[in-house]
C-alpha cells in the first residue's frame, strides 16, 4: 500500500531510536497521526539495519490516548522521578565489577572470596 501524503510532520532524535510523528490525509481528505519509531541495530560485521514501528492515530481516539498516555506518563515520573537511568534500558547493557565489587557480592550472598574457587584434588589427574 502507498504511504499518503505528508501533510506536517515533527522528529524527536533519543540515541539510537527515532520518532517521527507524520498528519497524513485520509482518501477522504480527513487527517490522522502516525507515529513511527525507528531503531538502529548494528550488526557483528559493522552493517546495520533499522527497525520500524508504526501507530496510527485517528482523531475519534485522540481524546482517551492523550488522557491515558498523560495518566501513564505522571505515574512513572511520580513513581520514579524524571531521572533516567540510561545504560540499563539497553539490551547490550554490562555492568562492570572490580575485584572489590565481586567480593562485595560473595560476601552478601553468604560465601567467602576463596569459597568462590573449585577445589582441585590433583590425585584425580
Amino acid at each position: 500500500m502507498m504511504e499518503k501524503e505528508e501533510i506536517f510532520s515533527k522528529v524527536l532524535r533519543a540515541g539510537r531510536r527515532t520518532y517521527f510523528f507524520d498528519v497524513r490525509a485520509t482518501k477522504a481528505g480527513d487527517y490522522y497521526l502516525t507515529i513511527t519509531e525507528s531503531k538502529k541495530f548494528t550488526n557483528d560485521d559493522g552493517s546495520y539495519h533499522y527497525k520500524k514501528h508504526k501507530i496510527y492515530l485517528y482523531k475519534e481516539d485522540f481524546a482517551e490516548f492523550r488522557d491515558i498516555l498523560e495518566e501513564m506518563t505522571d505515574y512513572i515520573i511520580n513513581e520514579k522521578g524524571d531521572e533516567v537511568i540510561s545504560e540499563r534500558h539497553q539490551k547490550d547493557f554490562k555492568k562492570e565489577y572490580n575485584d572489590d565489587d565481586a567480593i562485595a557480592e560473595s560476601v552478601e550472598v553468604g560465601q567467602s572470596a576463596a569459597e568462590k574457587f573449585t577445589d582441585i584434588d590433583f590425585d584425580d589427574i
